[in-house]
């Protein structure tokens, strides 16, 4: 969403007249401003800037960007921040952040700019991180305050807080304590200078004291509104993506494009199949291709009743709804083994209408290419002119036709345009199979499919594949061939050991693998002790990022020790515990997933390509894109367009897409969101002095722990 800034904005003269207008509501007359929807995100280069930015990368909120460190950046100057457009002053950012409080030299003229601007149209300021001191509305932390590290700490909003640009979070805001070596988060923990008009939001207890510090506050001063945050953080530290909702509602007064919702959804896979179970002694998987010539007896996993039973009761206690990813054939072979019984299926079945579906080909057959698997790792045959041999477009279709089938004699109910392969086979898949199948396509049109499943950890972008879309689904780490946590433990240890510690030794051999084990882990307690905080950490990071996509796991970890569930638990109970009622987890089916990443790539484009046009005068909003390009935006509770209530209820705001055909959208505020907030009177801070540096630690500036997906 960001356009970059290298060479300095036409100078317009009349911003001069602009700037004697007095602070105060807009109305919607001739002399009212124009409000651009776009911010301003002046970066010194630090994490927390990057943050924001990111954030509103990830919502579809336009922003410019000021790079401090570079040569060439514009000036920010009168011209730069206001002109005037068919008459009317316009203020070209609704919103500006800062790396601190003033990032400028002594006497700037950019600070002072700026300060003339967010006075004139009542602009909000956000210091991204900044010292703890009067300039900020703040005591310095020598005086009963607290500069340190706040690892581990359990900070609270206040009611203000709850009650303004954070209500949409329970109260609570835990600080992350990953690692005992490596610092996560400083801060500096202060309460208010005399006399000035600060309000906390955020609040941490000062160590020494029964005093609280402010994190996250407001403070009103000289006609103007900064949000001061005293903490570091990164765009991937949970305290960080538990605020920056709050923040950017706080900088916009909730008027702003794009759009923000926590989703959740969980793929379980080979359902009506068995999994094979990996051997601790042979360390490999009899039955798959990882056991060296047929080595080992096949030991699978499957599924009884009795564990439908449970992910039913599971499901209506969390609300929640899984996607049952399913093999016809499993059911099959099963029958015809046992005398026509499948006690699984029937339970299933009986249960269909409690689950979504979706078409996961009959019987699980790897449809890229021919695999060689006399040896590990395999490789895919070739015939005699060296080409690779591909299963055939007839195979692709007899699994997907035959499942779909299957399913529909079952009663299930199917979306026919949705299909997740096996092992996400037809798709490239390095090293061994750097193209798609070139079957896959024409199989793909012959059976209607739109939706495809691709695996985020290798082919994580958004394509077509002929008339597919894929749908990139998270893998989360608890194996496919593991029924006991043991089993799991097991093959996590010798995955992410050493050599000499009886491991594989993949870290020695890749040292940018992530999840490297500095000694293995207890099979009594180490799932429960160390992978399961890890996986659940991991997945409640991606529902807490605005992103849509699924996590996926097999029908095993569903039965014997039913080890999925943990992680589960982790995720939606601990989602719970944060936020309000009005913040639920969105649970998408994939189709759904693949049309909202569809929009926003759209968005994004148009975007990027300067074919967006948003504005705000008075208590209307007009927002002008591409034909054909939804615009996503999130409005206050009580906004119309066309007459008709705008979006969905979703944090205390409405938000989502609006098709467009290319011509203007018009959507209008309700009246208490027309005015823009009163500004204090309260005694002017120095705004010339520049802000102390600050304590960045090495935990901030990069993802702690390594994870799989980072």
């Amino acid at each position: 969403m960001k356009r970059t800034i290298r060479t300095t904005a036409l100078t317009v003269g009349a911003l001069i007249a602009a700037l004697a207008l007095e602070a105060g509501p807009a109305q919607a007359d001739a002399t009212a401003p124009r409000i651009d929807l776009r911010v301003l995100v002046v970066s010194d280069g630090g994490p927390a800037t990057d943050a924001i930015a990111a954030e509103l990368d990830t919502a579809g909120t336009p922003y410019t960007t000021v790079d401090l460190t570079r040569s060439d950046r514009p000036t920010i100057d009168a011209a730069f921040l206001a002109d005037t457009v068919d008459g009317r002053p316009r203020a070209r950012f609704q919103a500006v952040v800062l790396p601190n409080d003033n990032p400028f030299a002594a006497g700037s003229a950019e600070m002072s700019a700026l300060a003339a601007y967010e006075k004139t149209y009542a602009i909000p300021q956000v210091d991204a991180y900044t010292y703890a001191r009067p300039q900020a509305g703040l005591q310095v932390p020598a005086y009963g305050g607290y500069s340190g590290s706040v690892d581990g700490v359990g900070a609270q909003v206040t009611a203000a807080g709850r009650a303004g640009p954070f209500g949409y979070l329970n109260g609570a805001v835990p600080f992350e304590d990953n690692s005992p070596t490596v610092g996560e988060s400083y801060a500096y923990l202060a309460t208010p200078a005399p006399g000035a008009d600060f309000t906390p939001y955020v609040q941490a207890p000062i160590p020494g004291t029964t005093k609280q510090g402010s994190l996250v506050g407001e403070y009103r001063h000289d006609g103007r509104r900064e949000l001061v945050v005293t903490f570091v953080y990164n765009q991937y530290q949970q305290q960080f993506r538990l605020l920056a909702r709050g923040i950017v509602e706080w900088m916009t007064g909730g008027v702003h494009l794009g759009a923000s919702r926590n989703y959740f959804a969980v793929h379980v896979d080979d359902v009506f199949a068995a999994d094979d179970r990996w051997d601790t002694q042979l360390n490999c998987t009899p039955g798959d291709v990882d056991c060296t010539n047929g080595a080992g007896t096949p030991s699978p996993i499957r599924m009884t009743a009795a564990d439908v039973d449970h992910a039913t009761a599971w499901q209506s206690s969390h609300r929640f709804t899984l996607d049952l990813v399913y093999n016809g054939a499993g059911s099959v072979d099963q029958r015809e083994d046992n005398n026509g019984a499948d006690h699984l299926a029937d339970k299933l079945i009986a249960d269909r209408n409690r689950f979504r579906w979706v078409n996961h080909t009959y019987t699980h057959a790897f449809l890229g290419c021919e695999q060689n698997v006399t040896a590990v790792p395999w490789t895919c045959a070739t015939g005699s002119d060296g080409g690779t041999k591909w299963v055939s477009r007839s195979t692709i279709d007899y699994e997907i036709a035959t499942n779909r089938a299957w399913g529909r004699a079952a009663g299930l109910p199917l979306d026919d345009d949705e299909l997740v392969t096996g092992e996400h086979s037809g798709l490239k898949l390095l090293p061994q199979q750097p193209t798609d199948n070139p079957n896959l396509a024409l199989a793909l049109a012959d059976n209607g499919v739109t939706w495809l499943a691709s695996d985020n950890s290798r082919d994580p972008r958004q394509r077509t594949v002929g008339p597919a879309t894929t749908v990139a689904r998270y893998p989360m780490n608890v194996f496919y061939n593991a029924g006991k946590a043991a089993e799991q433990v097991d093959e996590y240890n010798w995955l992410y050991t050493s050599r000499a510690q009886g491991g594989s030794g993949i870290c020695e051999d890749n040292p940018a693998t992530t999840t490297c084990l500095p000694a293995p882990l207890d099979t009594a307690s180490g799932y429960g002790d160390y992978i399961v905080p890890l996986e659940t950490r991991i997945a409640l990071g991606h529902v807490l990022s605005n992103d849509p996509k699924p996590h996926f796991i097999h029908q095993s970890n569903l039965a014997e020790d039913r080890i999925a569930y943990p992680v589960l638990d982790g995720v939606l109970d601990g989602y719970g515990a944060l936020f309000a009622d009005d913040t639920p987890v969105v649970n998408l089916r994939m189709k759904d997933i693949g049309v909202e990443l569809r929009r926003r790539a759209a968005w994004q484009s148009a975007v990027e390509a300067g074919q967006v046009t948003a504005y705000r005068i008075g208590d209307t909003v007009t927002v002008q894109g591409p034909d054909g390009t939804a615009v996503p935006a999130t409005l206050p509770a009580g906004t119309t367009t066309a007459g008709t209530a705008f979006g969905t209820a979703y944090a205390g705001a409405r938000s989502g897409w609006t098709a467009s055909s290319g011509n203007a959208l018009t959507f209008t505020l309700p009246s208490a969101a027309a005015a823009a907030p009163a500004a204090g009177t309260e005694r002017t801070a120095a705004a010339t002095a520049p802000a102390p540096r600050t304590t960045t630690p090495a935990g901030v500036t990069r993802q702690v722990p390594y994870t799989p997906d980072s």
